[in-house]
């Protein structure tokens, strides 16, 4: 039976940065986006749970830009007025598929601490 990886995070940050562009990535993958619209789809898709605040939108944008996951364009936006918008390339589409698979294996773990299997009796 192969054995499953193990998901590392060197630290908490680390952890709260990589959910953070995961949900980018995701919200980028149903096509281009301006910044604020990203953080209110992601609020939008959490029942209103998660708020993304510009402080931490923005550095997560400019490092996936910098990684080569995401680009931008400046674009009218609905207003008319100019904003920059983000989409997904390919390498940023196949780390997604990668950040997925790390993120379901992390909620299966914490899933596994907090209600753990009852033994057989």
């Amino acid at each position: 039976m192969p054995r499953a990886t193990t998901v590392h995070y060197q630290n908490r940050v680390e952890l709260l940065q990589g959910t953070l562009d995961m949900l980018i990535l995701r919200t980028l993958e149903r096509g281009p986006q301006h910044g604020y619209r990203i953080s209110r789809a992601i609020q939008a898709g959490s029942g209103d749970i998660l708020t993304v605040e510009t402080g931490s939108l923005y550095p997560a944008l400019h490092r996936l830009e910098k990684q080569g996951l995401i680009v931008a364009e400046w674009k009218r936006t609905e207003n008319k007025q100019r904003g920059k918008y983000y989409r997904l390339t390919p390498a940023g589409r196949k780390r997604l598929v990668n950040e997925e698979s790390r993120w379901e294996q992390m909620v299966k773990a914490v899933s596994g601490v907090m209600k753990p299997a009852r033994a057989e009796s």
